[in-house]
């Protein structure tokens, strides 16, 4: 009884385990100079990253780089990375924690 105890705790205990902040991705440097290493964007008129969605930031940034969404900085910026590279940079941003917002 105390073996299957131990085995059920740790299936409930397992997902907890395993999350973890994906590691920085190498392409992340152009991505910074506007919208912060964490997505904090350093940039005036640039987005927050911080946070968002995994699947909109994985959809968005293919969207950039098919040049689906017109905006010529971002497709510089992108340029010709992999859908692999697209996947990192995506874990990377929205697992990244959002600033609170300021009150007034």
């Amino acid at each position: 009884m105390r073996i299957l105890l131990i085995a059920v705790l740790c299936l409930v205990a397992a997902p907890t385990l395993c999350a973890q902040t994906p590691v920085q991705p190498t392409r992340l440097g152009l991505c910074a100079a506007c919208h912060g290493s964490t997505g904090h964007a350093s940039m005036p008129g640039a987005p927050n990253l911080a946070g968002q969605q995994l699947d909109y930031l994985r959809d968005a940034l293919k969207q950039y780089r098919d040049g689906r969404r017109n905006v010529p900085v971002m497709r510089a910026a992108i340029g010709p990375v992999s859908d692999t590279e697209l996947d990192l940079l995506a874990r990377w941003y929205s697992a990244q924690s959002p600033q609170p917002q300021a009150h007034p």
